[in-house]
């Protein structure tokens, strides 16, 4: 633990909090960062052999943060939990430099087996509400994982994931790989919703079946009408 870790993590809130005022706001009343903090002491203590004392101040940032992270977790500079309810990081879960993790994210294990057993999280990650990371699976740097998502396979560097389980895919638009490094992008909406590309495929498929159909048979067939939730159509990639 460093002075410079502590001020990294009060400067992201900034970077990353439109509702942040001032570092004291900060300091008294943002429990991702008092659940950072405490966690860095906890962290201090387990690397110098006191385990008890590690646990048992972890223990006490659950019940002040209702976030979860064992003192074995290894965290990088600039880590930012928002709102942080029902986080869960597991013993041993490596996470990078300027991640952002969202409410009841879990970075877990899949077993009882003993050893590396949980994610390690590369720099740059946004892992979404309630989003899932199981495993000793290593998601790659300026990764994007979609709320709810569950994540149980190694992740490339510059993806986007979502769906359960999660599936790499495609933002509609944008090119990931071209991302900036330093643009850490929050827009959930944004990402692309794989069961509406799905159903926009089978859609087109069979639309152009009944054309051809059309022009073997010389008949007239009625189109195809699919009505989709606002919103999905600007969330689709064509076949």
């Amino acid at each position: 633990m460093g002075w410079r870790s502590i001020k990294r993590d009060i400067e992201v809130v900034f970077e990353r909090d439109p509702a942040a005022r001032s570092v004291l706001e900060v300091l008294l009343c943002y429990p991702g960062f008092h659940a950072i903090l405490l966690h860095r002491v906890a962290h201090f203590f387990h690397r110098k052999g006191f385990t008890l004392l590690a646990r048992l101040i972890s223990q006490v940032n659950r019940f002040l943060t209702g976030i979860e992270i064992h003192p074995g977790a290894k965290l990088g500079e600039g880590i930012f939990i928002d709102h942080g309810m029902g986080v869960v990081i597991g013993e041993t879960a490596e996470v990078g430099n300027n991640v952002t993790i969202y409410q009841g994210v879990t970075l877990g294990g899949t077993g009882k087996e003993r050893g590396k057993r949980h994610p390690t999280v590369g720099d740059n990650v946004v892992i979404g509400t309630g989003a899932k990371v199981l495993g000793n699976i290593t998601i790659g740097n300026n990764v994007k994982i979609g709320a709810g998502s569950v994540v149980l396979r190694d992740v490339p560097p510059n993806c986007t994931v979502v769906g359960v389980p999660g599936k790499v895919v495609v933002r509609d638009g944008r090119n990931i790989a071209d991302a900036q490094v330093s643009e850490i992008d929050l827009h959930h909406e944004d990402l692309p919703d794989p069961v509406a590309e799905m159903l926009l495929c089978l859609q087109r498929q069979i639309q152009r079946l009944e054309k051809r159909l059309e022009e073997l048979e010389g008949k007239n067939f009625e189109p195809l009408s699919v009505q989709y939730p606002d919103g999905w159509q600007g969330k689709v990639r064509s076949c």
